[in-house]
This record gives C-alpha cells, sequence and structure tokens, in this order.
C-alpha cells in the first residue's frame, strides 16, 4: 500500500462522509424536536422563581420559539461556519464544551479498545491453537461470562474488589484533586484512574474479539496457502502468525471498527459509573438539562469518529493483505 493509495481512500472516504453526517445531523434535529421540553424548563425548574416572561426572554435568545425549520436552517448555517451553536445550560459555545471533554473520552475509548484487541486476540489465538483441550473450554466459557456481563456491573466489581478491598486503585475521576502532579507523577496518576474504567468497558468486547479470533484462525488455518505453508517445513509459529493470525485479523478488525459506535455509546455508562469527565457525562447531563444543542453537537462528532474509524479500518486491511485492493 502507497500514499498515493491511501490518499484515494481519504477523498473517497470524505466524499462519502458529507451526505452521510448531513443526514445524521438532520435525523438527530427532527428527533430530539419530538421529546417534550426544552432547556428553558429545565434552567426554570431549578431557579424555582422564574416567570412566563423570563422563560420567554430564555427561549429568544437561544432561538427555541422559532420554527423547527428555521431552527434547523439556523443550525445548518451555524455548521457551515464551522461553528456548534452556543449551550443554553451554559451559556457557552458547544465547541469549547466538547474539546474539554474530548482528550479524556479518545484516551479512555483508545485504552479500553487496545485493551480488548491484545487480551481477546491473545486469548482467541490460544483457544485456536488447543482447540477442543481444557484451556480452550475454560477459556470459551469465561468469554461467555465477560459476554453476559454489563458494563456497569463489571465496573462496580472492579471498584469493590481494586478499590474498597485492595486499596490499590482510585474509585473515579481521571486524576487526582488538589495533588499538582507532575511530569511523570502526574502521567501514573492518570494511568492508575484509567485502569478501572478501560477494564469495565473493554470486559465485553474482549468476548467477542476472543471468539471471532478463534473462529478466523480455525477456518483460515484450513486454507490452501496454509497447508502449503507447513509441507514447505516453515516453523509453527511462523505459520500461526505470519499466515493464520495475520488473515485472522481482517474479519476482527472489521469488527472492530463496526463497534467504534457503540463503543463511544457504553461510554455514557461507564463514564457516569466512574465519574470519568468526558463526552459520555456530558451527553447524559445534556440529556438531563434538555440541552439539545450540546448533544447534536456530540451526535455529530460521534459520526465523525465513527466514519474515521472506519477509514483506518480500511487502510489496516490493505496492509494486513496487499491483495485487497483499494479503491
Amino acid at each position: 500500500m502507497n500514499l498515493l493509495k491511501a490518499g484515494r481512500v481519504l477523498r473517497r472516504t470524505l466524499w462519502q462522509a458529507v451526505p452521510t453526517v448531513l443526514g445524521v445531523v438532520i435525523l438527530n434535529f427532527c428527533l430530539l424536536q419530538l421529546v417534550p421540553g426544552d432547556a428553558a424548563d429545565v434552567i426554570a425548574a431549578e431557579s424555582g422563581s422564574a416567570t412566563l416572561e423570563t422563560m420567554a426572554q430564555m427561549r429568544s435568545h437561544f432561538g427555541l420559539d422559532l420554527p423547527v425549520l428555521e431552527q434547523l436552517g439556523a443550525y445548518l448555517n451555524n455548521l457551515a461556519h464551522l461553528s456548534l451553536g452556543t449551550s443554553p445550560r451554559y451559556n457557552m459555545p458547544v465547541t469549547e464544551l466538547i474539546g474539554a471533554r474530548l482528550p479524556n473520552t479518545l484516551l479512555l475509548m483508545l485504552a479500553a479498545l487496545g485493551a480488548a484487541l491484545a487480551v481477546g486476540v491473545l486469548l482467541g489465538s490460544i483457544m485456536a491453537s488447543r482447540v477442543g483441550r481444557w484451556s480452550d473450554r475454560v477459556l470459551s466459557v469465561l468469554a461467555l461470562l465477560l459476554y453476559s456481563t454489563p458494563s456497569f456491573w463489571l465496573g462496580l466489581m472492579t471498584v469493590v474488589l481494586f478499590s474498597v478491598h485492595l486499596g490499590w486503585l482510585p474509585t473515579g475521576g481521571s486524576a487526582s484533586i488538589g495533588a499538582n502532579l507532575t511530569g511523570w507523577d502526574s502521567v501514573v496518576d492518570r494511568l492508575r484512574h484509567l485502569v478501572l474504567p478501560a477494564l469495565a468497558m473493554s470486559g465485553f468486547y474482549i468476548a467477542i474479539f476472543a471468539r471471532l479470533t478463534r473462529a478466523s484462525m480455525l477456518e483460515v488455518s484450513r486454507q490452501d496457502f496454509v497447508r502449503t505453508a507447513v509441507a514447505k517445513g516453515l516453523h509453527p509459529l511462523r505459520v500461526t502468525f505470519h499466515h493464520v493470525l495475520r488473515n485472522a485479523l481482517i474479519p476482527v478488525t472489521t469488527v472492530a471498527g463496526m463497534h467504534f459506535g457503540t463503543l463511544l455509546g457504553g461510554a455514557v455508562v461507564v463514564e457516569t459509573v466512574f465519574s470519568w469527565p468526558g463526552l459520555g457525562r456530558l451527553a447524559f447531563e445534556s440529556v438531563m438539562a434538555r440541552d439539545y444543542t450540546v448533544l447534536l453537537g456530540i451526535l455529530l462528532l460521534s459520526s465523525l469518529l465513527v466514519i474515521l474509524a472506519n477509514m483506518l479500518v480500511d487502510l489496516l486491511h490493505a496492509w494486513l493483505d496487499p491483495r485487497i485492493q483499494l479503491r
């Protein structure tokens, strides 16, 4: 795969992304309009002393009193000027709100996805190499348990074990409050806060990748080119890693790209359980506050991240198997 082919993939993805993102924005906007209430109702309920006049002023200030088509047109106009609007709840640009939370969510998602792929592929490889033996059966049962366990329950149990009983890891947050750590100490502190949320989020996907890797490796091992490699006298480890596992990773990475959006949705639960300051908690808070401007921005960003993830999967497939043609 050369840079020219990668550039073609990038251009093709960008052209396909424009109508996709536009459709996502319009669909999400219309669906949110069906939800009763708005940010003015929530602000009035919290203040306890709002009058009809002040609520009307708030709706007029944020454009909530306009017809639906005019609100949609104003929102699309903001997007055309690279603006996500202003949050009625926080009275600040949505771009700043998302920009402050996005790094934490990306860190959590990449850590969870990386751990799920590493552990899942490792367990799947062991299961495929020892198919039918006791280790294969034990790991299959373990994968089934992880697949059946909700992420919030797994998160709570990890908190009880590693934080309450053992005291090894913090219970929540992204960093120690008031510690004023710098340098390597700050990095270690953030990693300690990251372990439990990433573990809770990755459990379900470890099971999926492990079972998929096992099935894919067993299927690839029956192909003619693998039998040819064995007949040539190649070392079994070279056959397993260079021929079998490399080709077996193609469906695994495909499923990983498909589940990227699901992983982002699961961040809502995990970030709430662990008080992780990311987009998941911000989306939950926006729903409770009827702050649909922020929620639309998060949904738009989520769609862009899913498109980017699938583009990277296409490039990864071309690297794993040069026979795959990038068009």
